[in-house]
């Protein structure tokens, strides 16, 4: 829960949010993917924003985000979308001027709101985790 513009003001505006790289970054995504983590992390801050959880499959992102509500859903992931195509551009792929990072995830999201649901969206993001890592141990994706 987080003060407005007013100190009267109070909000918890939490969405479980998910995304996916395009088809053809599946790959290099996978490689990046344990370093995206702190970039998220560190994106949603410049927001006053909060990435709570977060999980990355080997072929999406699943995040639950607090964000004021002075921003919209769409304004913050396409933030965090935009933001880290350009550092993943420049970090990993070589290009130093003129990226905007627009060609590594695939357009759009899926967005739900979380209220009185928020621990079973945690659950089900730490689940998620838990999945992941068995499947790993039983060779049925390669990291």
């Amino acid at each position: 829960m987080g003060d407005g513009c007013l100190p009267h003001t109070k909000w918890e505006c939490k969405y479980h949010v998910v995304w996916m790289p395009k088809y053809r970054k599946k790959t290099l995504y996978v490689e990046l993917r344990k370093y995206l983590g702190s970039t998220f992390r560190d994106l949603a801050a410049q927001k006053e924003c909060e990435v709570m959880e977060g999980h990355l499959l080997p072929d999406h992102i699943h995040t639950l985000i607090s964000m004021p509500p002075r921003y919209s859903v769409s304004q913050v992931v396409g933030y965090l979308k935009g933001k880290s195509a350009v550092q993943i551009a420049r970090t990993y792929m070589g290009r130093k001027k003129n990226f905007t990072g627009q060609h590594f995830w695939a357009r759009g999201y899926f967005v739900s709101t979380v209220g009185a649901d928020e621990k079973t969206v945690r659950d089900y993001i730490r689940r998620q985790e838990t999945e992941d890592y068995r499947l790993v141990q039983l060779g049925m994706f390669e990291e």
